[in-house]
């Protein structure tokens, strides 16, 4: 009775999350997306018929319950259940997110899975145990035949039973460490191109600040061919700027992603961000201090979000200010207003002595879900995205009144600005694709990436050479004309050889992803699903070439595996090499 009411429960909740989707059709279809309910069911089935315990039954069978209903509004709005990772994001700094999402509708699917559990018991009150055991024993069948179905069916993790995404997650896998080597060369043959050589050491002696733009794609932006022009302050400065057409973040994540700018050092997957801490990697920051700059990075947000300060705790800045530190007129979950921070890093310029050189890391957080300015902006706010192109207008107003502070300081002229967004947002480009860490789409990882030295750069040079924001320390040391560390995994975007840009995510599925050339390609770690585009020709990434060219494919795929064991047992190790 219980498991039969606990299958008819599932396969409801999965119902709801699938509900509106487009969803592929064939033999496999129930196989694939059922299979883990199927084998939950069954397990509970097991584990109740051992024990016995008609308590002990009915109280796993509410956990159950209780916890799926939980995760179907999730997988709606995340196209996954929750998943280990997820989990340990979700905090007071996601409050506001998290409200947005509690409405009658989403209410009323997790008051239809209760109803459906109470219902479904008393339905089937009078089952035969024999009838139980053959279901049961036809949904290890189905089970068992899940993962050939997957192989087939593309199912974007929606396959996976909410007990069993946490399961997974919690004790993941992760490519065993292969050899190693200059994992960002190209692997066509190319001739060098946008050669930058000339800027090196052009901007030496200059003060530095460095912008990291929250939730900022590339694809949203005036000067990456936008028809709205939601950051006009960013786009002037674009037309005296050193331009990366096609620069791409890490990792579809603030945190994460600013260990690669500050270290330039990749992230690996499946780690933690206190794994982060003891990585003896110099910083930019440490670099720029001990050549004599005063260094200070201020954040709108909080510190204390996804373990934020283990990335920035001892790494050289001697000003760490938050939200905390800064308040403000306009509080949220996630920080506080631009303009308080930015009124703060001028204030803090004007204390330094006036032949101090300085390094500014400015992190704001307009542009991060769930888009609210307080102040009214240029687009009608009829839905998500117009909201969060007002997000971005906010935060580029905050960008215009610094720059202006710092023309009205007589700063302007003799510094060196480094402007990019994080990571990309994304709005149902790809099915199911909302937000920015669930996916390695262009929305999400195609960044802005813009080099701004007054009078060195005077009109808008455009780069369609790959960049990676990894690139960015080595580049800032070139062109001020210091040294990079040697363990440095970055090089500076001033040389002419081409290179790869690498990316990867693991809050849901463990995808890893590269940009070579017009080619872009993603792996799925757990089907070994491939999917190769050439974005020159298909810039929407919807037509997969991966059978027409399955030599490249491969090659990708195993230059992708090989990357992400030799990065994770490098951030492993007690000292990287």
């Amino acid at each position: 009775m219980r498991a039969i009411g606990l299958l008819c429960v599932l396969i409801v909740a999965k119902i709801c999350i699938l509900a509106g989707r487009d969803i592929p059709l064939s033999f496999w279809t129930p196989i694939a997306y059922l299979w883990q309910d199927f084998l939950v069911v069954a397990l509970f089935a097991a584990l109740d018929f051992l024990l016995r315990k008609p308590k002990f039954a009915w109280a796993l069978y509410a956990i159950i319950v209780l916890y799926s209903a939980v995760n179907v509004p999730v997988a709606r709005v995340l196209s996954t259940p929750l998943t280990w990772p997820l989990l340990r994001a979700t905090g007071v700094a996601l409050s506001d997110s998290i409200t947005y999402y509690v409405t009658w509708g989403n209410a009323l699917l997790m008051l239809l899975i209760v109803a459906a559990s109470i219902g479904f018991p008393f339905l089937f009150r009078n089952v035969r145990p024999r009838t139980v055991v053959i279901t049961c024993a036809v949904l290890i069948i189905f089970a068992m035949l899940g993962p050939l179905a997957i192989g087939r069916i593309d199912t974007l993790g929606l396959h996976r039973n909410a007990i069993a995404a946490i399961a997974w997650t919690a004790f993941p896998n992760a490519p065993a460490r292969s050899g190693s080597g200059d994992w960002r060369a190209s692997l066509l043959s190319d001739a060098p191109v946008d050669d930058l050589s000339h800027y090196r050491g052009a901007a030496a002696g200059r003060n530095v600040i460095l912008v990291s733009l929250e939730s900022t794609a590339a694809q949203y932006l005036r000067p990456y061919g936008a028809k709205d022009d939601p950051m006009p302050n960013l786009t002037k400065l674009a037309e005296q700027a050193i331009l990366f057409e096609d620069a791409y973040a890490v990792y579809p994540e603030s945190i994460k992603g600013l260990f690669s700018v500050l270290c330039s050092t990749y992230p690996a997957i499946h780690t933690a961000p206190a794994d982060y801490e003891r990585v003896a990697i110099p910083s930019l920051a440490a670099v720029l201090a001990a050549a004599g700059y005063r260094t200070g990075l201020f954040h709108s947000g909080r510190f204390g979000y996804l373990g934020m300060e283990s990335i920035i705790r001892n790494r050289s800045f001697q000003t760490l200010e938050d939200a905390g530190q800064i308040s403000g007129n306009h509080n949220s979950s996630f920080g506080v207003d631009e303009p308080s921070t930015v009124k703060r890093i001028l204030s803090w310029l004007d204390n330094l002595p006036r032949d101090q050189r300085f390094f500014i890391a400015y992190l704001p957080i307009a542009g991060h879900h769930p888009y609210q300015t307080p102040e009214q902006g240029p687009f009608p706010e009829n839905d998500e995205m117009r909201c969060y192109l007002n997000a971005l207008h906010y935060g580029d107003e905050a960008l215009g009144v610094l720059v202006r502070g710092l023309q009205q300081r007589g700063l302007y002229e003799n510094t060196l600005f480094v402007i990019y967004g994080d990571h990309g947002e994304a709005f149902g480009q790809h099915e199911g694709n909302f937000g920015h860490t669930l996916f390695v789409y262009d929305e999400n990882v195609r960044v802005p990436y813009l080099i701004i030295a007054p009078g060195i750069v005077q009109k808008q040079v455009r780069v369609r050479r790959v960049a990676s924001l990894i690139d960015t320390a080595p580049t800032i040391l070139d062109l001020l004309g210091l040294p990079s560390p040697v363990r440095y995994q970055g090089r500076s975007l001033l040389e002419s050889q081409p290179r790869m840009a690498l990316f990867f995510t693991d809050y849901s599925l463990g995808l890893l992803g590269l940009r070579d050339r017009e080619w872009k390609f993603i792996h799925e770690l757990d089907s070994g699903r491939s999917k190769l585009f050439n974005v020159r020709e298909d810039p929407g990434e919807r037509q997969d070439l991966s059978q027409q060219f399955p030599d490249r494919a491969t090659v990708y795929r195993q230059h992708l595996l090989r990357w992400c064991g030799y990065q994770r047992d490098l951030l492993h190790s007690e000292a990287p090499p």
